[in-house]
């Protein structure tokens, strides 16, 4: 974990503060503050985004920092400020630090390096921002800035496999779990091991996943012969496999398809490979884009065969990151029109079904998984829009032993690798979170996000064993399978 020089931090915001009232003055005295991009040297540009994607059309890194007016909406959503009060941990004040650092009014990345760092890039901010300020690409923008962003080893090593050698990636994250079954890793975290090392996250993330498969879905798929696009003409969906229900939740990946299959008839595994997030939120930029074009190549070959289809995603976090593909080829306009294409395509599975789409249920249905509520994986509400969809099916399945759960779109604190780099803040995140889920008795949390299934359930194990988070999909095809 990074050990942040708070005070450092916190001046050099104030300094960008009071130089960027300066500016403002002497602007609208008719001196223009500069626009230029002091954040990064001419020849790293290529390990940015050449603009970004808002909600006001097509801006550059300094014109959609520029957005943000200091209203403070963004503040009142915000984990980080929530928690800690700190204008450097707020939406704001991560804005402010990225204009101050394209201006070169604030001279070092490495001041920011705590406010960027510390961002769950959940988007809370941008949705109840008026003029939609994308601050989780700004601060994403900022991070690839800091030194040796993108070359932690275990990062590397793991985009390189997924991207060159995926059969190689499987086999050492099968390795892996045939350690973990021999308790050893667990006796390791117990002795304090990791944090001798000085890798505290590691401890925390063997201690936070239960079970581990040795077959992943992707196996279990290409070998279903109602998956095989051979001989078919027309078909009416593409699972599209996320790392998350490809590697660790099998269950999930299967029963996704088994609900495509009763209810949306014929369709494919498109034999995908990683959607690129891992590589695109830790400093791995063109390897994403390489992902994206694998994926997208991949897209097309079938579609010329068997038409258009929609391609379907179990895990919001990649759903919500191949629907902003476009981004990533904005200086290619070859590339970006086959990218928007492919993102038009993609759904996340839980704005896929309508509750008309699916049979009605019986009492005993209904009250099976007791008090069961939803929360908003924040790439699904905040990435995606994704709120009313999954509500109207649960709802249909459960009936009055629906509640909603207080402050549902407030984060988990898993947010990919967060609960590990950032176990600190990730805890007081995920504490608030099983306070809300307590506060109604919820026995079953319903989620749409593998990092969520997660980080709430190694929660709810340690605080609220009365309780347990469930994907979406299995939540359905438990009721499917209990019904039929």
């Amino acid at each position: 974990m990074i050990k942040h020089d708070h005070k450092r931090a916190d001046d050099a915001l104030d300094k960008a503060r009071r130089e960027f009232t300066s500016a403002s003055a002497g602007s609208s005295a008719g001196h223009p503050v500069s626009a230029t991009n002091e954040l990064y040297p001419h020849e790293a540009a290529p390990g940015h985004l050449a603009a970004l994607l808002t909600d006001l059309g097509e801006k550059t890194l300094y014109d959609a920092a520029a957005q943000c007016n200091r209203c403070g909406y963004c503040e009142t959503v915000c984990p980080t400020y929530t928690l800690t009060g700190r204008e450097t941990l707020s939406a704001r004040g991560r804005n402010q630090f990225m204009r101050m650092l394209v201006e070169g009014r604030a001279k070092d990345p490495a001041d920011a390096e705590e406010a960027l760092s510390t961002c769950l890039l959940c988007g809370a901010c941008t949705s109840a921002c008026y003029a939609k300020v994308p601050t989780p690409d700004i601060v994403l923008e900022g991070r690839r800035s800091l030194d040796g962003y993108g070359e932690n080893f275990v990062s590397r090593a793991a985009v390189f496999t997924l991207l060159n050698t995926p059969w190689l990636f499987a086999f050492w994250l099968k390795l892996a779990y045939l350690v973990k079954r021999t308790g050893l890793p667990r006796l390791a975290g117990a002795m304090g091991l990791y944090h001798l090392l000085g890798m505290p996250g590691l401890a925390e993330a063997e201690g936070s996943i239960d079970k581990v498969p040795l077959r992943f879905a992707a196996e279990l798929l290409r070998k279903d012969p109602d998956l095989r696009p051979e001989g078919k003409v027309k078909v009416n969906w593409a699972y599209f496999a996320p790392c998350g229900p490809n590697f660790l939740f099998t269950d999930v990946a299967m029963a996704t398809v088994r609900l495509l299959k009763k209810y949306s008839g014929d369709g494919i595994f498109i034999e995908n490979q990683c959607c690129g997030l891992l590589a695109h939120n830790y400093g791995r930029l063109e390897d994403a884009r390489e992902f994206a074009r694998r994926n997208i190549v991949r897209y097309e070959e079938l579609k010329a065969v068997h038409g258009s289809f929609p391609v379907l995603a179990d895990c919001a976090s990649c759903a919500a990151f191949m629907k902003s593909y476009e981004q990533l080829f904005t200086a290619d306009d070859a590339w970006r029109a086959r990218a928007r294409a492919f993102a038009g395509a993609v759904r996340d599975i839980l704005e896929f079904f309508r509750p008309e789409d699916l049979p009605p249920t019986t009492k005993a249905q209904q009250t099976e998984h007791g008090v069961v509520t939803y929360h908003d994986s924040c790439r699904a509400c905040h990435g995606q829009g994704i709120r009313r969809e999954p509500r109207a099916v649960i709802r249909k399945f459960t009936g009055k032993r629906y509640v909603e759960l207080p402050e549902s779109e407030w984060c988990c604190g898993g947010a990919g690798a967060y609960a590990f780099t950032q176990p600190e803040i990730s805890a007081r995140v995920l504490d608030r979170k099983l306070r809300n889920i307590a506060s109604i008795q919820a026995e079953t949390v319903i989620v749409g996000a593998t990092s969520c299934l997660i980080q709430i359930n190694a929660g709810l194990r340690a605080a609220y064993p009365g309780a347990k988070a469930v994907h979406y999909s299995v939540f359905l095809d438990s009721n499917n399978a209990a019904g039929h």
